[in-house]
């Protein structure tokens, strides 16, 4: 019996998915389980695994495509089954970017269960020959170096190009003379000046949150500095331990700020609409900078945790993040988020709450500033953090409760290892 095969929901906020790579052709013998498809998702690239036993008989997405969840992709069945009926109201695979000569009588659709279309792929770049993966930064880097990214191989995550493939390229180890193609510059060529650059999965995921995060919720800020010279020093000491006690002063905030979650229930919570949801476990968010956008790993049980273990997983998530590999269940889940900008030098910022949460705290950059101690005039170790709330849950007097604590153990680093 022949098996369908569907663009699934493989993350909780998935409505739709990019089919990124056939890991297997038409005509190729397939087992339950066997990963048969790379789907880039609102988080992550994913796989998308085989439901049953027999051939890959059609493929209905090509690669580059986006779908929408429930969209029929592809057919296993046997190798004398008639599957006709199946794929009637489904359009043939066709290629993800169309050459500029023929896109006005070559447009790729794919249709659903429903049959409703999914989004059609947007445009290729004026100068791309073919379906390119790659991240932003290598695509500027590409504009500015001449450099035709179709002819670049990709060394990350899916064969995406990235920067360290488009500087070899440059500089003419990452592919032959012939093999590249200079592109004409912008300025004064008869072309378009501009490019349009298609949405990412998470991209697209990062405008839907913002806009229902920053109109809706009456946010306030509220901005203390703090006194990290303890906490300077206390990393310096344990970091001359050996890499067994290595941790980063972000790892001593994240430690510091669940700590403070744990004692402040009230600020620790979820607007549910038409309830608020108080945790009593801290899930701490960390907000990661990737080249398609941000993405927010979960730190589980951060309060119960000590330095070590923080700087560990911290690490670890950070590292899986920028390669698009966490799972679901290491993004989600979050009760308050951290987001630091301070080692690019931002002196303070505001961040965006992420709902259902009611409040995330940005870190701004360390410094050494003058400040007047018992009369004296001495150098310090001086950080800026705001907060920002949710006014329907959060309080001006309870966030300040928060952050004097926060300031307590940050300025008193001994009380986290206890």
């Amino acid at each position: 019996m022949a098996t369908k095969i569907f663009m699934e929901a493989l993350s909780p906020t998935m409505e739709e998915g990019r089919l990124v790579k056939w890991n297997m052709p038409e005509g190729a013998a397939v087992k339950s389980g066997d990963v048969l498809a790379e789907v880039e998702t609102d988080k992550a690239v994913m796989e998308l695994v085989a439901r049953g036993n027999g051939i890959l008989r059609r493929q209905l997405v090509a690669e580059g495509v986006t779908a929408a969840v429930g969209t029929l992709v592809g057919v296993i069945a046997a190798a004398d089954e008639d599957i006709a009926a199946l794929v009637s109201g489904a359009a043939a695979p066709t290629a993800a970017v169309t050459p500029p000569a023929a896109a006005a009588s070559a447009a790729p659709t794919a249709t659903s269960t429903t049959g409703a279309p999914p989004a059609a792929p947007a445009p290729p770049a004026p100068a791309s020959s073919g379906p390119t993966r790659s991240s932003p930064l290598a695509r500027r880097l590409a504009r500015e170096s001449g450099i035709d990214l179709g002819a670049v191989a990709g060394s990350g995550p899916a064969g995406r190009v990235i920067k360290r493939d488009v500087e070899a390229a440059v500089s003419g180890g990452g592919a032959t003379a012939s093999a590249i193609r200079r592109l004409p510059s912008a300025i004064g060529a008869a072309g378009s000046e501009y490019t349009d650059q298609p949405l990412t999965q998470i991209r697209k995921t990062i405008a839907k949150r913002l806009a229902e995060s920053i109109g809706p919720i009456p946010t306030f800020y509220l901005t203390a500095e703090f006194d990290m010279t303890r906490a300077v020093e206390m990393r310096a000491a344990m970091v001359a331990q050996g890499e067994e006690y290595k941790v980063s002063v972000n790892d001593i905030i994240l430690k510091a700020v669940a700590t403070a979650l744990a004692a402040h229930p009230e600020v620790n919570a979820h607007w549910l609409g038409d309830k608020i949801r108080f945790f009593n476990r801290v899930h701490l968010g960390m907000a990661v900078a990737t080249d398609d956008g941000l993405i927010v790993p979960v730190i589980f049980d951060a309060d119960r945790k000590g330095l070590r273990a923080i700087a560990h997983e911290s690490r670890e998530l950070a590292a899986r993040a920028r390669e698009r590999k966490l799972k679901p269940e290491e993004y989600t889940g979050s009760t308050f988020s951290v987001s630091n900008l301070g080692m690019m030098q931002i002196d303070q910022f505001t961040a965006i709450i992420n709902p259902p949460e009611c409040g995330i705290l940005a870190i701004g950059a360390l410094d050494d500033t003058p400040v007047v101690v018992d009369g004296a005039l001495v150098i310090r170790k001086r950080m800026r953090v705001t907060m920002s709330c949710d006014h329907r849950v959060i309080d001006g007097a309870v966030g300040a409760r928060f952050l004097l604590d926060l300031r307590r153990m940050l300025e008193n680093p001994l009380m986290l290892v206890f």
